[in-house]
């Protein structure tokens, strides 16, 4: 496998690690799910994993939470093995696998998960951080979709815990349901507390993440701040209705990539005012030209399609 050029961090802060994975190498039979994987989790951070499915991110989190052991590498939690119980005390999940039993009521629920840890949240504070009041005396089979995924969000924090790892928080949220856990997980960074954020949210990455790491096939190819990666990454985006094809387009030089989007072309580049003069020297009719700054998204798709 070629080495991944990774994207530097710019404008990152300096942090005491409280989580490794350093030289890690998993493999499940003939799958190599990492490879030479170095990742550092910083305290009182935000960093967000980003990657495809398959990509690795749920292996790294698995040998972080001392769910899974590496096949060579090493693994440490606060300076520990993340499955000894003095370790694991400390850590909070929320994770898309496993069941809870749907005949507890939620004050139940809390109430058991708190007793794991030796300084847990008055399950009061837990409800009103995760903005479920209301459902305390609920039964968990009896909510809706939303509404179990902010027990869930409860249930990983009630603990107290130092480092919280979430695993796609808002999948079936709405809008403000997603906005107002934001908020939440915001409010946790300013406790000092440190988070690991999995998310297929691009956005939500962007919004969050003080640093985000994008994986894939078992490797980390880029690493920064979002607005380091976007700027490097994906530079801007042009849209425009030309009646150029789009393999002529992708010979402009500084054209990264090329869709269509109904009658336009939405132009991926890496310098906007290069690749517009091509244009315009190749079609004189060209119109609706819209130039803007790309997205985390953006160079998401970019970053994966050229270590594809």
């Amino acid at each position: 496998m070629a080495m991944a050029q990774v994207v530097p961090i710019q404008g990152a802060r300096s942090y005491q690690n409280v989580a490794q994975l350093e030289g890690v190498s998993k493999s499940f039979g003939d799958v190599r799910a990492l490879v030479d994987f170095t990742f550092d989790v910083r305290a009182g951070e935000l960093t967000a994993l980003l990657g495809p499915n398959g990509a690795g991110k749920t292996t790294a989190i698995k040998l972080l939470l001392g769910l899974a052991h590496p096949t060579s590498g090493r693994v440490s939690v606060f300076g520990a093995d993340p499955s000894k119980p003095p370790t694991r005390t400390r850590v909070g999940a929320m994770l898309q696998v496993g069941r809870v039993p749907e005949t507890l009521r939620v004050a139940e629920h809390l109430d058991l998960f708190s007793s794991y840890y030796p300084n847990p949240l008055p399950i009061s504070e837990a409800l009103a951080i995760a903005g479920i009041e209301d459902l305390r005396n609920r039964r968990f089979g009896e909510l809706s979709g939303g509404q179990k995924q902010r027990v869930l969000f409860a249930l990983s924090i009630c603990g107290n815990p130092d480092l919280l790892f979430l695993d796609e928080p808002t999948v079936g949220l709405d809008v403000e349901a997603r906005r107002l856990m934001w908020n939440e997980i915001r409010q946790l960074l300013d406790r000092g507390k440190t988070v690991v954020l999995t998310t297929h949210y691009l956005e939500e990455a962007d919004a969050l993440a003080d640093r985000v790491a994008v994986i894939n096939k078992g490797a980390i190819i880029a690493e920064g701040t979002p607005a380091a990666i976007k700027s490097r990454s994906a530079g801007k985006k042009i849209r425009c209705i030309t009646q150029l094809s789009t393999e002529v387009i992708r010979q402009i030089a500084g054209v990264i990539d090329v869709r269509e989007d109904r009658e336009a072309k939405v132009i991926q580049a890496n310098n906007a005012e290069s690749v517009l003069r091509g244009l315009l020297n190749l079609d004189l009719d060209i119109s609706g030209i819209e130039v803007t700054s790309a997205g985390l998204e953006d160079a998401f798709l970019a970053l994966t399609r050229e270590n594809s």
